[in-house]
């Protein structure tokens, strides 16, 4: 048995533990990464961009279908080659990973262990390599070990037609039906993407809940927005799910109170992502364990307790955002490289976005955070806003928040065009503490998307002015 001894470990090759890694490094102390599964992060691989390609294909067929308007006419018919599609869907992603995996492999081999780490105590881990074992002693351990997708029990009785995002992008050709499970950010803008690239969708959800929105007026507005292109239902009552054959077959009253039977070739759960703890061995590590076996942490160190154990990225299910996996990595690693010393994490301001169309986005605090009677409400509506109409994307509602007592922006929540720009000069605001006012004295182009933005600050000026 090889026994190596370090002043970091770090368990996960993603994200986080390539921050936390290089965190460690660039303080002076000595580190090693385990991986026991493939290199490539879950952006890279399953996540962000391969689902990103997908999206784009649907969004070029799309487009094709709604050139009339413009009075732009395309004679023939639209042909969606699936092979096509899942085929650059795949050599694309296979691209980002392979930076990712040269990202990986420049690290020194000596620092690099491949196999499955268990803790033995807090700070020794027994790796299991597939050819021996390896003890890694070490005097401070970040786990970064990511997340997998969530399975509900019920869902088994699809046995392998039940599929998950992972499994999309391993897709030689695209499928004829899909029921997708879970309306949130992955069962949107899966769901839409495949509706749009021919695809039979069904998108059913238990809660009502409808991506990460939170103001009742935006999710209705959106469910009405995307129920007029694919079915949707996120307050679904599905009945009863079976097989037969091939195919997965679903039960469910319909928005009519209709009863329908319908078979797909596939289920798709997007029922949300569990931290990859089981099989750590955290039970040797003398941590206090939340109901879902994860390390009960500080959130603002990262640390465990009072232990010289951190845990970062997708594995706290904080904030599984990339950006976030990657700050939270840095700050374990230079938390553990200085640990006993410790310090806070500065986090950035909220920020979420759902590639859909139109896309859905969210910045700062959400409506459901915030205290009755504390704040007003600036409203747009984009479907007479001019960029948009000019574009024929004008399909949009927006709610920013400010406070009732400072006039300082706290938040928005909206569904609408080119959301994902409108939320980068959101957050930007919201990372500064600028008030209404002070937003209202930046600079607007003519004629842009953002001219929407200054219509709801305005609107949130009037009523903060009252």
């Amino acid at each position: 048995m090889t026994t190596i001894q370090t002043d970091v470990a770090v368990i996960g090759a993603g994200t986080a533990g390539l921050a936390a890694y290089r965190a460690a490094i660039a303080a002076g102390k000595r580190a090693v990464i385990i991986e026991g599964g493939p290199y490539g992060t879950t952006c890279a691989r399953v996540g962000c961009m391969p689902s990103k390609l997908l999206i784009a294909a649907a969004e070029a067929a799309h487009e094709l279908r709604h050139t009339a308007a413009f009075g732009v006419h395309v004679d023939g018919q639209i042909r969606i080659d699936g092979r096509e599609v899942m085929a650059r869907v795949r050599r694309e992603r296979d691209r980002f990973v392979g930076f990712v995996v040269r990202g990986v492999e420049s690290i020194p081999e000596a620092d690099r262990i491949r196999g499955y780490a268990h803790f033995i105590d807090n700070t020794t881990l027994e790796v299991d390599t597939g050819e021996g074992k390896t003890t890694v002693r070490a005097s401070r351990v970040v786990i970064a070990t990511g997340s997998s997708p969530m399975l509900p029990a019920p869902f088994k009785a699809f046995g392998d037609r039940l599929i998950v995002n992972d499994d999309v992008f391993a897709w030689d050709e695209l499928p004829r039906s899909v029921v997708v499970f879970g309306p949130g950010v992955i069962g949107l803008e899966l769901g839409q993407a495949l509706s749009r690239l021919g695809v039979r969708v069904r998108v059913f959800g238990v809660t009502g809940s409808l991506g990460p929105l939170t103001d009742p007026v935006i999710r209705a507005y959106a469910e009405q927005t995307f129920s007029d292109e694919f079915y949707l239902d996120p307050d679904a009552k599905v009945m009863e799910m079976g097989r037969d054959a091939d195919e997965v077959v679903v039960t469910y009253l319909d928005r009519h109170g209709r009863t329908v039977t319908e078979k797909f070739d596939y289920a798709l759960a997007a029922t949300g992502r569990v931290p990859n703890v089981r099989g750590l061995g955290l039970a040797n590590a003398g941590l206090e364990l939340d109901a879902r076996g994860v390390p009960v942490f500080d959130p603002a160190t990262l640390q465990c307790g009072v232990s010289p154990v951190f845990i970062a990225g997708d594995a706290n299910n904080i904030l599984p955002l990339l950006h976030e996996a990657a700050d939270e990595g840095r700050a374990a690693g230079e938390n553990a490289a200085t640990y006993p010393q410790v310090k806070p994490l500065a986090r950035r301001a909220p920020l979420a976005v759902v590639f859909s169309d139109p896309q859905i986005a969210m910045v700062g605090q959400r409506y459901a955070d915030l205290a009755e009677g504390s704040f007003v409400i600036g409203e747009v509506s984009f479907e007479d806003q001019g960029r948009s109409r000019v574009m024929l994307k004008n399909r949009g509602l927006m709610h920013v928040y400010a406070d009732k007592a400072t006039g300082r922006f706290l938040g928005a929540e909206w569904t609408g065009p080119r959301a994902e720009n409108i939320a980068h000069l959101l957050a930007w605001s919201y990372q500064q503490g600028l008030t209404i006012d002070q937003m209202l004295g930046m600079p607007f182009y003519h004629p842009v998307v953002e001219e929407g933005l200054r219509t709801a600050l305005r609107d949130a000026a009037e009523k903060l002015a009252v």
